[in-house]
């Protein structure tokens, strides 16, 4: 298998160890995401992939804590807050979505460009235009309170709006978690899409057979631990991840057209 890393990357996370109290939750983690592309970590439930994104963030709670390198734009951000990653750049849509219920879902995406409204960048409002060519339904409900939604719908809304912040780096925490099988095929030709504007996207997912069907590069975590990588394309035939991955829930992992 190829592990040839690509070049000039958005994020390098370099030996990242993150744990909570005296238990570790990822160790000597390694990974990159290059400008424009979808990589993706695969995983079980509880293998440390939520953590991984929140060690990223710098959003570990309280008893959390990591060491290692990561690198954004080349610059070390590890001391950086979660306001100043997300000054620069880097946003984070996480499992539970964390919407405002009995606001609208136009509420809701404004909120997401606040970043850029205190910036004072001129024409930031236009972006919701975009987010609404990308997500039509979201466009039929801008008046619908958002804890109305189905939960496609939230999920559209919660990447939708990660992306009013204009990011660089999109992290995305299970978009499929809890959504019909139909609804989950739609979120991942989405992210496929997204692959167009540019934004580079890490994506974190249980459903490994529809995660690297639409990522170009992807990374295996076990207990903790960075096993396996490659293209995806290569991981999608692997034994060891068809044996572990890819052999279960094949009614839900049905085939997502892009």
């Amino acid at each position: 298998m190829s592990t040839n890393k690509p070049r000039h990357p958005i994020l390098k996370v370099t030996d990242l160890t993150a744990r909570y109290g005296k238990v570790t939750a990822v160790s000597e983690a390694n990974l990159l995401v290059t400008r424009g592309s979808i990589v993706t970590v695969i995983g079980a439930n509880g293998a440390g992939k939520s953590t991984l994104l929140n060690s990223v963030m710098g959003a570990l709670p309280s008893n959390g804590s990591s060491v290692g390198s990561v690198q954004y734009l080349g610059a070390e951000i590890g001391s950086w807050g979660v306001e100043r990653r997300v000054e620069d750049g880097i946003s984070l849509v996480p499992e539970s979505r964390e919407l405002f219920a009995s606001m609208t879902v136009e509420d809701n995406l404004l909120l997401g460009g606040f970043r850029l409204y205190r910036q004072r960048k001129h024409g930031w409002q236009q972006t919701i235009h975009e987010i609404y060519e990308l997500f039509p339904r979201l466009a039929e409900r801008k008046w619908q309170q958002a804890g109305t939604l189905s939960g496609g719908e939230r999920q559209m809304l919660a990447v939708g709006r990660a992306l009013m912040a204009q990011p660089q780096l999109l992290m995305l925490d299970e978009p499929s978690l809890g959504l019909a099988p139909r609804v989950a095929r739609e979120i991942f030709q989405i992210i496929s899409r997204l692959r167009s504007t540019g934004v580079a996207i890490l994506l974190v997912e249980q459903n490994a057979r529809a995660a690297l069907q639409v990522a170009d590069y992807g990374y295996v975590l076990e207990t903790g631990q960075i096993i396996l990588e490659g293209r995806a394309s290569e991981l999608a035939n692997d034994r060891r991840v068809i044996e572990s991955y890819l052999g279960l829930g094949k009614a839900q992992n049905e085939t997502v057209s892009t």
